[in-house]
């Protein structure tokens, strides 16, 4: 689907109560942790037409997971409305929660009409979650463009999302910048943007293995801004070096911090995603429950 075909007609919502617009209390509270399926981990699978979305709710259901973060890149391109609704039901009717999906997107845009464009193609996405029912959508910064600074391209992201944090917000949709390499490669410049940018539907999806400099300590700095997080079974570090994580540090630390909400496995690794998830996501759901309430 071309981006560039959302340019006109969107509503431009002015909407937000004075209510609405107030920051979410994070800090001195118990935590709550879900545990979900990144649909990623099974991204061949998907891709070749082997496995449908609507198995992932079965599996779901067969190893104890609350929810399912949908990558939408497999969503059929025809009677994508009927999919969905297909899907919403079937989920439902299996008590699986649908908490967010994630699309591939670029804000690292510099000219008013680019960034129109890709306001535009969030809000597309934005009435897609809506229709699935799902409040979160994962969205990447982009790389810095050749002949610009980081400073001036963070300007661009925070101009794209000041665009479409109303719209999101008319919908119940937070919009979650994830820590993905190029702009957002280190914590301080995603607190940045998302200060500058300060609207409760505009937060942080926190994967707690793209951070390969100082990860846990990065991971500890955006614990406050998070409001989905998913879960690599490696951390990668800079000077090529690959190492377990430590879910139960990473998960204490959310824990201490407040956090509530989604913990989703999001496979990467070389062993088979339908041999290694469940074992995953029965070490996810253990931790769930040790660092919950």
């Amino acid at each position: 689907m071309d981006r560039r075909n959302f340019l006109t007609a969107l509503p431009s919502a002015a909407w937000a109560s004075a209510a609405l617009l107030q920051s979410d209390p994070l800090n001195a509270r118990s935590a709550r942790l879900k545990t979900a399926i990144c649909a990623y981990s099974f991204r061949l699978a998907l891709a070749a037409g082997t496995l449908r979305y609507e198995d992932l709710v079965d599996m779901a259901v067969e190893h104890d997971v609350d929810g399912l973060d949908l990558t939408v890149y497999w969503f059929p391109k025809n009677d994508l409305p009927g999919f969905l609704s297909r899907l919403r039901r079937k989920a439902y009717v299996n008590g699986v929660e649908i908490p967010s999906i994630a699309i591939r997107s670029d804000l690292c845009r510099k000219s008013a009409a680019d960034q129109q464009r890709e306001s535009a193609w969030l809000m597309h996405w934005v009435d897609v979650a809506d229709r699935l029912g799902a409040s979160f959508i994962r969205i990447f910064g982009g790389k810095v463009p050749d002949g610009s600074s980081e400073p001036e391209a963070a300007g661009w992201v925070s101009d794209i999302l000041k665009r479409t944090a109303d719209y999101a917000a008319s919908k119940g949709v937070i919009l979650g910048l994830e820590n993905h390499g190029g702009i957002t490669l280190r914590a301080e410049r995603i607190l940045s943007i998302l200060d500058d940018v300060n609207h409760p539907f505009v937060r942080m999806n926190l994967d707690t293995g793209n951070f390969n400099a100082q990860p846990y300590e990065q991971i500890q700095m955006c614990v406050p801004y998070a409001a989905n997080s998913q879960f690599k079974a490696a951390i990668r570090f800079e000077d090529g070096r690959r190492e377990k994580s430590d879910w139960d540090r990473i998960v204490k630390m959310m824990a201490e911090g407040g956090y509530r909400g989604y913990m989703a496995l999001e496979y990467e690794e070389k062993e088979d995603p339908f041999v290694a998830v469940p074992r995953l996501l029965a070490e996810l759901n253990g931790l769930a429950d040790k660092y919950s309430g």
